[in-house]
């Protein structure tokens, strides 16, 4: 069987707390001291259960509750007590004079998780934080691209030869080109003369 519920929901008031039920709750701790929360609703006469009672209690109206922003000093305890017990809020609020657990826990979240953050610190491990390896650009050696620059600058020498030689054959093609033309020229030439002796020759035999 579950614990039975420290009040009956149905005849306890909910909701934000009344000036007249706090000065109750104040002055019948005053007389009593706190004892046990789970039957003081009813000892002081409040409509209220146990739970509400003790937080009501703890939170807001016990004397030495202490106001205002958190301290430097207070700051540099909570990151060490946390580093030791971790999210434990009750303990750590125990070695913080006048501050609740609910009000350490809200100014963690909202306060020195990013101040450990913008350290480079993980707020559950107090260790640096570690970069994913995967997710960092490389970094381009600009002697690499220097040397590709210089690269791109230099003159193949193979490439020239290449170049060179097509030249040469190109030259020695139209060289021969021109020869084959002037021998080509040349035996027209012998060709027409031999004809123009032959058909003399001709002539003078009377033929």
């Amino acid at each position: 069987m579950g614990r039975s519920p420290c009040c009956e929901k149905s005849h306890t008031n909910k909701g934000a707390w009344s000036p007249e039920e706090d000065r109750i709750l104040i002055d019948y701790i005053k007389l009593h001291g706190q004892g046990c929360w789970r039957s003081l609703p009813k000892s002081a006469g409040l409509l209220r259960c146990g739970k509400s009672c003790r937080l009501r209690w703890t939170n807001y109206l016990r004397p030495d509750l202490k106001r205002g922003n958190f301290t430097e000093e207070e700051d540099k305890l909570i990151i060490k007590l946390h580093s030791l017990l971790g999210n434990k809020w009750s303990l750590i609020a125990g070695r913080l004079h006048g501050r609740t657990d609910n009000e350490i826990k809200n100014y963690w979240n909202t306060h020195i998780k990013r101040k450990l953050v913008n350290r480079g610190l993980d707020p559950q491990t107090h260790k640096p934080l570690v970069t994913n390896p995967d997710s960092v650009l490389p970094v381009l050696d600009t002697s690499s691209v220097s040397q590709i620059i210089n690269f791109e600058n230099i003159s193949c020498p193979e490439a020239q030869l290449s170049v060179q030689s097509g030249d040469s054959s190109n030259s020695e093609t139209t060289t021969t080109i021109t020869n084959d033309d002037a021998q080509l020229q040349k035996g027209e030439e012998i060709d027409l003369e031999l004809s123009i002796g032959l058909f003399g020759f001709r002539t003078e035999k009377g033929y």
